[in-house]
């Protein structure tokens, strides 16, 4: 069910005026946007996406907590890359460690507890093997030593 597992997940983006506040800084709000689009991908490149999670078992991930660290702004055009690693998963939590680094380091550092839940009751699920699997590898469990990275995105697509 892995398509390209690895330790570290990369999703490459462009910082566009919609993003900014009117300082030309990235609103504090849309890293957790870039956050998300960033889980999705990393999801989808370990060949296990959310909508199949859906269709399969009527189970979703949901934010359970969020953490950020604003280290130092973004700003309009830069191009920012979000890596994604598991930090632990549990039978129906996962803990992610999100970087958001731009042209002059990291800009935020984000820790996000992720719940499995069913869909329409909200309850607490066991993550599906699939999924933990999934999970494992952007840790490098399954694979011991990997280090690949992933790009995806506007920007990569641009040849940036």
């Amino acid at each position: 069910m892995i398509a390209n597992p690895q330790s570290i997940h990369s999703y490459s983006l462009r910082v566009y005026y919609e993003d900014t506040d009117a300082g030309g800084v990235v609103y504090h709000a849309n890293y957790l946007r870039y956050a998300e689009r960033a889980r999705t991908e990393a999801l989808r490149d370990a060949g296990i996406p959310h909508a199949e999670l859906v269709e399969r078992f009527n189970l979703m991930f949901m934010v359970h907590r969020a953490e950020i660290d604003y280290v130092r702004p973004a700003r309009l055009d830069d191009l920012l890359v979000v890596e994604t690693e598991t930090v632990d998963v549990g039978g129906a939590s996962v803990l992610l460690r999100q970087t958001v680094r731009g042209p002059k380091g990291v800009c935020a550092a984000l820790r996000i507890k992720l719940a499995c839940v069913r869909i329409g009751g909200n309850k607490p699920a066991r993550i599906p093997p699939p999924w933990r699997e999934g999970m494992l590898a952007l840790r490098g469990e399954s694979m011991p030593g990997a280090a690949t990275r992933h790009a995806v995105g506007p920007a990569s697509e641009q040849g940036d």
